[in-house]
């Protein structure tokens, strides 16, 4: 039987299963958004839609960050080839987790009542601010916990001499993480001032830290997959991580068009905004050449459908979708809109929700003993919750377009029932779709949390396999790889055009007409394009020789594989 070579590894399980509990909750809610959406009296004044939304949004990020720690602390051992340094801190830094999801649970609720706790200047029960709404009692609590995660990190790396570009990535992730945080430690009277430091950390933990986490973790586990070269995969975290930071940093400037701020931002924030795709194309490049680069098997299917999930739905929600709606001319139409939630979805939980969920599929079978578990429910799962993105994403966009021309264009009364109307069958799917994505969600909290308490099936002999012919399931070269990115940004271009479209006086005198073809070809032939892509990626995958080859059998198992730099 297979066991975890480095004991405190185990240490992560229990932040993997907070992970899966605080997921299935978070979509509960955003279930109930969408309800609300259709249906604005439902629970009116028992949980007010803006309270829902702040739960939403919070148990996302705490979730994400569960499964990102859980993730950190199961490679940290084998990145180090040695036990992680101050178990107890560990321990202590799960605790507080917990504590900060129970408190921001309850605090959220007071807002409904407008109690923020106020003392001494400080909000220390809810600050009211989106995406840190949390009050200035747990904020410290989390600068605490960030310190812990940084110092635990830092300590268990070898000596910095030794460190490889993967070290280096990890490494400067948690000390930023813990640096940016910082900013929202203090309140600021000025509402632009406010915001312009509240950006600081919502942006820089996105583009500044979270991406470089990203990355890093995303190559070292496909070195532990595939056996890829350590070096050639420190070579592409090095580039992306210099580009994340390079274009992400000015990129910023984005947030400042609309809060105060010196009109030279619009172009410098336009600037750098398109740039920020950059780092996201090369990731897409990075796990196509090191899962295709000696033709080695899917061992663990689940872990890697998520792993391609996370960087294709990076690429195109983070990238194409953030690119389409950041520039000064179209985001003043989009900014506020449905047309934001599309971009958000996909890129939040495409791209950090399913690294984690990929952390896990790879992580818990390990931890468990389990390395021979069914995988189709993994595999179903993924599907799932990917279909249920893509449709929520279209109806989102799809509707925000339609939002975008009567509330903004026509400066028509959403709260007297003009707009409402108008996006009414988009309202119908966005629970639609989010009903697919909560039976995935649950498919996934059911299959790793029963991983060792059900009958698992062995796996199939290579020899015995049907192997799978046709051009569909042939293998996938680059050419043909970049024939389907370049589609992606075709469609996205056509997005652009569309929304840049509401700065004519055609438009803006009433004809729809452009605004709304661009967007109908644009949004669906993009999250087409994503879901025809990844699935010709994983067809290819699937149908190749499955190599026995002894590396794979170790990397796939979770063994330690030497990384150190040379």
């Amino acid at each position: 039987m297979i066991k975890i070579r480095y004991e405190t590894q185990r240490l992560s399980l229990r932040f993997f299963t907070l992970m899966l509990i605080l997921f299935i909750f978070q979509v509960g809610f955003g279930l109930l958004l969408a309800l609300q959406q259709a249906d604005q009296t439902l629970l009116a004044g028992t949980l007010n839609f803006n309270v829902a939304r702040a739960e939403h949004l919070n148990l996302g990020i705490l979730w994400v960050l569960s499964g990102f720690i859980g993730l950190i602390l199961f490679v940290g051992p084998l990145l180090s080839e040695r036990e992680l340094a101050a178990p107890g801190l560990i321990k202590f830094l799960f605790v507080a987790l917990v504590a900060v999801v129970i408190w921001n649970v309850i605090t959220q609720a007071l807002a409904q009542q407008g109690i923020a706790g106020w003392w001494l200047g400080q909000p220390w029960l809810h600050e009211g601010l989106e995406y840190l709404e949390a009050g200035r009692l747990a904020d410290v609590v989390i600068l605490i916990g960030f310190a812990i995660l940084c110092y635990v990190v830092l300590r268990t790396f070898p000596p910095v001499e030794r460190w490889n570009e993967i070290h280096w990535g990890l490494g400067l992730g948690v000390l930023a993480l813990t640096a940016v945080w910082v900013f929202g430690l203090f309140s600021v009277d000025r509402l632009d001032l406010s915001e312009y430091f509240r950006w600081y950390v919502v942006h820089y933990w996105v583009e500044g830290v979270w991406e470089v986490i990203h990355i890093s973790l995303v190559g070292f586990l496909l070195v532990l997959m595939f056996g890829a070269n350590i070096k050639s995969v420190g070579y592409a975290v090095f580039w992306g991580v210099s580009m994340v930071w390079l274009s992400g940093l000015l990129g910023n400037a984005h947030h400042y068009f609309w809060i105060g701020t010196p009109e030279f931002w619009q172009f410098w924030g336009s600037l750098f905004s398109a740039l920020e795709p950059l780092p996201l194309i090369f990731c897409f490049w990075h796990i196509y050449l090191d899962a295709h680069h000696d033709r080695r098997p899917l061992e663990n299917a689940p872990a890697f459908y998520f792993i391609l999930g996370s960087v294709v739905l990076e690429q195109v929600g983070a990238g194409i979708l953030g690119f389409t709606m950041t520039f000064a001319l179209t985001n003043v139409w989009s900014h506020g809109t449905w047309v934001t939630p599309a971009h958000a979805h996909l890129a939040l939980f495409g791209t950090f929700g399913m690294l984690g969920i990929a952390g896990a599929y790879y992580a818990m079978p390990l931890l468990k003993q389990q390395t021979k578990f069914d995988q189709r429910l993994g595999k179903l799962a993924f599907w799932l919750v990917f279909i249920g993105i893509l449709g929520m994403a279209f109806a989102f966009a799809i509707g925000g377009t339609i939002q975008v021309f009567h509330y903004r264009t026509l400066g028509l009364d959403w709260f007297g029932g003009d707009v409402f109307p108008a996006m009414g069958i988009y309202k119908l799917l966005v629970p639609f779709f989010g009903l697919v994505f909560l039976i995935g969600a649950g498919v996934i909290v059911y299959d790793l949390l029963t991983l060792d308490q059900r009958q698992h099936i062995p796996s199939i002999p290579a020899a015995t396999r049907t192997r799978t012919h046709g051009r569909w399931s042939s293998p996938l070269s680059g050419f043909e790889a970049g024939l389907w990115l370049l589609g992606t940004w075709f469609f996205g271009a056509l997005i652009t055009l569309g929304l840049l479209s509401f700065n004519l006086p055609r438009v803006q005198s009433g004809d729809p007409t452009l605004p709304y073809l661009l967007a109908g070809l644009g949004y669906p032939g993009l999250l087409l394009t994503t879901l025809l892509l990844v699935w010709r990626f994983l067809a290819s995958l699937a149908a190749r020789g499955r190599l026995q080859l002894p590396l794979s059998a170790h990397a796939g198992q979770g063994m330690a594989v030497p990384i150190t730099a040379v």
